[in-house]
């Protein structure tokens, strides 16, 4: 009797065992740090090119249990090669020496707790190369129903806010603000989406900001990637623009009118957008003005006449963008609001209610976007491997707040 518990007790820890599946996250989901272009980063190679012992490789998961894990990472070394590898999991540290045999463990580590989890991949060999890293390889308890990206596409998912509109309601005017909280590189905060266009500021890089506002074409202008392939007549045209922006056409997402001013606004800083619409027979001219932080005044980002419309504002949203997937890593966090419309008679309608969607990304893939309401402003927040997470289509509402008040707008000349 004793034996055949003994046989029995084997036989369900080998079937325990079993029922883990290994889990195996392919190097291109990883991200390079500090310097994201450190190395070379493919899906058909993985990770090549590591030759800088300050580079770090790391891969962002969602542990959902607590428990042992066991790691280790496979990678491609010449023959007779060998790595000197670190595998750190929170403050749980192992080094492993890699040779030729196309895998190197890192031992079993202790996961204390669900939730996001880095494995951050460190070098000790130099200058030499560390290797081809292929992909991260998990397994134990800790592992099971784990959620990683596997895809190529390492951006943060896009997230947006729509505003209903009271119906009836002929959208003259749409005024909101945006404080930026955490805005890395790549970053776009959209302040004033519309049906035509959008309207709001962009991280170009680590020494340039731009405050931009662009108005797509009509008919085949909505999705055409070359302006050259659309009709003259579709086309938006340019009517007036502030000093200091430039303004032309765009491309690749759709075509239209572009302008950009470049302005170094702040981290923390408010900034404020006003968005009108004046029909115009079968078209609309559509104009946005940006509010000048030092000059204290309104200014005029650029005016332009869409064909086909002839209709006042509607489709009003923002969203947040990370337009590059290398730092896809970072968190991204703006607040939003007041929103207010005016129609045609100058009256002014707060919007108070707002709901929240995302792209693709943000459907199974990159589960880390949320919405909320802060400091009586609306949040976005997507990336960074953060806890928090809302519901496509969840509704929110602000606090009130009073209408926008001494708006002077320069005169469009």
């Amino acid at each position: 009797m004793n034996k055949l518990r003994t046989t029995c007790y084997l036989l369900s820890c080998v079937l325990a065992t079993s029922l883990h599946a290994e889990l195996r996250v392919p190097a291109f989901t990883a991200y390079l740090e500090p310097d994201a272009n450190g190395a070379q980063v493919s899906e058909s190679k993985g990770i090549t090119g590591w030759k800088n012992e300050e580079l770090r490789i790391s891969w962002f998961g969602e542990l959902k249990q607590a428990g042992n894990l066991t790691a280790s990472v496979a990678l491609k070394l010449p023959k007779g090669g060998k790595s000197k590898l670190q595998l750190a999991i929170g403050d749980q540290k192992h080094k492993a020496l890699a040779k030729d045999d196309g895998s190197v463990s890192f031992g079993e580590f202790r996961i204390a707790k669900p939730g996001y989890v880095r494995f951050e991949l460190t070098s000790y060999n130099g200058k030499d190369d560390a290797g081809e890293i292929e992909a991260l390889v998990l397994d134990g308890d800790a592992v099971k129903d784990a959620h990683f990206n596997m895809l190529s596409r390492r951006n943060a998912a896009s997230v947006h806010l729509a505003y209903p509109v009271p119906d009836g309601t002929n959208v003259a005017m749409f005024y909101n603000e945006v404080q930026a909280v955490e805005d890395p590189v790549a970053t776009y905060y959209m302040a004033c989406g519309f049906s035509r266009g959008y309207f709001g500021m962009q991280v170009n890089s680590t020494t340039e900001r731009r405050i931009i506002f662009s108005v797509w074409d009509a008919g085949d202008g909505q999705d055409a990637k070359d302006r050259s392939t659309v009709a003259d007549e579709n086309h938006t045209q340019l009517i007036a623009k502030g000093p200091g922006v430039d303004a032309g056409v765009f491309g690749n997402e759709g075509t239209g009118g572009h302008s950009h001013l470049v302005y170094p606004w702040k981290t923390g800083s408010t900034q404020r957008f006003l968005l009108t619409a004046k029909p115009d027979g079968t078209h609309t001219i559509y104009t946005g003005y940006w509010f000048h932080p030092e000059k204290k005044e309104w200014m005029l980002m650029a005016s332009f006449r869409a064909p086909k419309d002839g209709k006042y504002l509607r489709g009003l949203y923002s969203f947040s963008e990370n337009f590059n997937g290398n730092n896809g890593q970072l968190q991204r966090k703006a607040l939003y609001g007041p929103q207010w419309v005016a129609d045609e008679k100058g009256k002014w309608t707060e919007l108070r209610k707002a709901t929240f969607s995302h792209d693709g990304t943000g459907k199974s893939d990159r589960l880390d976007r949320f919405m909320g309401v802060e400091k009586g402003k609306f949040f976005l927040s997507q990336g960074g491997f953060v806890e928090g997470f809302s519901k496509f289509g969840d509704p929110f509402e602000r606090p009130a707040t009073t209408a926008p008040k001494d708006i002077k707008l320069p005169e469009i000349k």
